[in-house]
């Protein structure tokens, strides 16, 4: 499968046209509604390219019309099925014979697959690796750490936005047959998952402290209860409360309901002796 970050421009969409696109897509969701989604935004990134494609208006209001449909897809690499939108509605303007319905028909068939990857590498995986490290930062006080989140969280996103918009109108109309026949989004979604759920075990273990401070014995053998769980198996009691959130959310226990309980038993908790710093 051959990626065109640089395609030819032959017709009348200029890389000035899809640089706009780029900066346009931005937006996208400030527009959000329950109707139709993303279809505002969608379709306001491409005006400029329907307007040069579509000089009469009857035209461009069936354009317009066409990509006001419902959408809905990652925001941080929505440029990817817009540029191929584009890319489509360019070759509708030039041929008389092409199947506008295609149009619709490819940007939904991409909107299940590109939303799983794109959900599982930003949200399941790049938003925990950043929010990671700048996190460990931000606990030390540091300025770095909201810095850092931010790079390391925006730099791929950018990147991403801004190549996506290139590749897709690179792909063209022959975006489907080609990554599917790739196997790329299998293995991307599937790849993605298993870091994210990686890093999410390793966070669940530095991130959330539970200590017992109920002291057994008398004199100098006097112990936590927390350390005596420690000696036998570090993270233990962590592992069980993850395992019990597991458990609450497996049988459906609303969320808020599940950090009400861990808010209120933490503070009974800790106001009788039993848990503390």
């Amino acid at each position: 499968m051959s990626f065109k970050f640089t395609p030819e421009y032959q017709h009348e969409i200029n890389k000035k046209d899809l640089q706009k696109l780029f900066w346009r897509s931005f937006p996208m969701e400030a527009s959000w509604n329950y109707e139709r989604m993303d279809n505002v935004g969608f379709c306001w990134a491409l005006i400029p390219i329907l307007k040069k494609l579509y000089p009469d208006k009857k035209n461009l209001s069936k354009a317009l019309t066409r990509q006001l449909t419902l959408y809905n897809v990652t925001p941080y690499i929505s440029t990817f099925p817009m540029s191929i939108a584009g890319a489509m509605e360019e070759s509708n303007a030039e041929a008389s014979t092409f199947d506008t319905s295609s149009i619709q028909n490819v940007k939904a068939a991409l909107m299940g697959p590109l939303s799983g990857i794109g959900d599982a590498f930003f949200w399941g995986t790049l938003r925990i690796l950043a929010t990671g490290i700048g996190t460990t930062l931000a606990l030390k006080g540091s300025i770095l750490g909201p810095i850092l989140f931010l790079l390391a969280f925006n730099v791929p996103h950018f990147l991403i936005r801004y190549f996506g918009t290139f590749l897709g109108y690179g792909l063209g109309t022959n975006v489907m047959s080609e990554v599917q026949s790739s196997g790329l989004m299998d293995k991307v979604t599937k790849y993605a998952s298993v870091v994210g759920m990686m890093v999410v075990g390793a966070m669940t273990m530095d991130m959330v402290k539970v200590n017992f401070i109920t002291k057994i014995g008398l004199g100098k053998s006097t112990q936590t209860v927390q350390s005596l769980i420690d000696g036998v198996l570090p993270g233990l009691v962590t592992l069980g409360l993850f395992g019990l959130m597991w458990f609450m959310l497996k049988k459906k226990w609303n969320p808020m309901l599940i950090m009400l309980i861990i808010l209120v038993v933490s503070i009974g908790a800790a106001y009788v002796g039993i848990l503390g710093a």
